[in-house]
């Protein structure tokens, strides 16, 4: 996720230029010690004892001060620094999760310190000498330390102050606040078929316009693209557009789609958006600027209903309410030049849409391994390895290693799990069905994947 520019706030935060993201643990609980993986101890040590129950008036008092009021202040004063000092004294490591939050927007070296070292005694380890947010936010995240009281409420007057569009977004629903964090970008909120319109925003693409694999001159053949098809239509979607997007809601063999890019897991996916329960009209995906478990945050737009993108799964708002699963499609990562020569009749957007920007971060910002704090990663495959990810019919999880898929089957071997059968398809790799039906596939980083779908099943394993 890129950084943009937003409007004024409080003179002592500020929007980083990348965003660090909250990534979700192994769902083990920190509350009593010794039940975390023996990874995570080695890593992270053993976590604090955590409290159960209610705060009491004056730390309920502390925290407004510390964590809300100081925000229609022009600096932090001594008010909220004898609140973080009350805070510190209760003991309890939940409140971490607020002081990570706050880290977020810190504008300057001395303000993020002052938080960290409050961080820090609360979970009961040494002061972090840089990278505080970083170092404090990897160890709730392994951890799994839990939320305080009213957590929801106090973090929303945080990032609504920040960015008032937001105030939809933080509602109750199927969600762990705890992992959501800034991306730091703003809401893009434009309605369907207005994404023309200049914002200061990740820009959705609506209906994009589209060239002939003729017409496409601007590409190299080595160009990464994400291929699609629906009822016998091939489209492209170059990387080098879907890392300025992000996000593109389209029309392709008479179906609609969603379809989001995470430049920080590595995932294209798409989700079909049509012939949904009655009721529901088309959900338009858009970017909230907002980010979990490193995944992007989509919304619809019509709704303010948000979605686990990685899963395509409404978790608040009306969507979320109807527990709206949205059906995926394969997508197939592959160069230009292999997916126009196995499917000539294919469509590709158009270079303007581009915007005259020509971005790589795999092999640029993200290059030396994730950018932002992850936690404690599931150690069975290193962080940026290549995985075709699909869920059985069974509703188990699988991952093929990229690599290791690639070799098997370019020398015929089979590779199959449960109804789960893999092919090479136009330089990439589909997971199909024993009638070849197609299962919704798609490349991501080992990392993601694992988080999303914890205890997944590995091949080979």
């Amino acid at each position: 996720m890129l950084s943009a520019s937003r409007t004024a706030s409080p003179n002592w935060f500020i929007a980083p230029l990348v965003a660090l993201s909250l990534f979700w643990s192994d769902g083990l609980s920190a509350q009593t010690k010794g039940t975390l993986p023996d990874y995570v101890v080695k890593e992270f040590g053993q976590p604090p004892a955590v409290p159960d129950g209610a705060h009491s008036a004056a730390l309920r008092a502390a925290i407004q001060t510390a964590f809300v009021d100081s925000f229609s202040q022009s600096n932090w004063g001594g008010d909220q620094q004898a609140a973080l000092a009350e805070i510190v004294a209760s003991n309890d490591p939940r409140i971490a999760w607020l002081i990570s939050d706050m880290m977020r927007f810190a504008s300057s070296g001395r303000l993020s310190a002052t938080f960290a070292e409050a961080a820090a005694d609360l979970l009961d380890i040494k002061p972090p000498a840089q990278n505080e947010w970083e170092v404090i936010t990897n160890h709730l995240i392994a951890w799994d330390i839990p939320a305080p009281p009213n957590y929801l409420p106090v973090k929303r007057a945080i990032f609504t102050t920040v960015v008032p569009g937001w105030d939809r977004i933080f509602v109750e629903g199927d969600i762990d606040w705890r992992q959501v964090s800034w991306g730091g970008v703003l809401i893009d909120d434009r309605d369907f078929n207005r994404t023309d319109e200049p914002c200061n925003c990740i820009p959705a693409a609506d209906n994009p316009e589209v060239s002939s694999a003729a017409e496409a001159t601007w590409l190299d053949d080595d160009d990464v693209v994400f291929g699609i098809e629906v009822n016998g239509e091939y489209r492209a979607y170059p990387r080098r557009i879907m890392e300025v997007r992000e996000m593109v809601n389209d029309t392709l063999g008479g179906r609609a789609l969603g379809i989001p890019y995470c430049t920080l897991c590595g995932a294209a996916q798409a989700y079909f958006t049509d012939q949904l329960p009655a009721g529901i009209r088309r959900p338009i995906l858009r970017t909230s600027g907002l980010l979990i478990r490193s995944n992007k945050v989509m919304y619809d737009v019509r709704t303010f209903s948000v979605f686990d993108t990685f899963l395509g799964r409404a978790v608040t708002g009306p969507l979320g309410k109807r527990k709206l699963q949205l059906e995926q499609a394969s997508v197939i990562t592959t160069d230009w030049g292999t997916w126009r020569t196995a499917h000539p009749e294919t469509t590709v957007l158009i270079e303007a849409l581009a915007l005259g920007r020509d971005f790589d971060f795999r092999n640029g910002r993200d290059a030396d391994g994730p950018i932002f704090p992850v936690g404690d990663v599931d150690p069975r495959l290193p962080v940026h390895e290549d995985i075709i990810g699909v869920v059985a019919a069974s509703g188990v999880p699988v991952a093929f290693q990229r690599s290791a898929a690639m070799i098997s089957l370019n020398k015929g071997q089979p590779i199959v799990f449960q109804n789960v059968r893999l092919v090479l398809e136009a330089g990439g790799i589909r997971a199909v069905d024993a009638a070849g039906s197609d299962l919704g596939s798609h490349q991501a980083f080992w990392f993601a994947w694992s988080q999303f779908h914890p205890g997944t099943a590995l091949w080979p394993g």
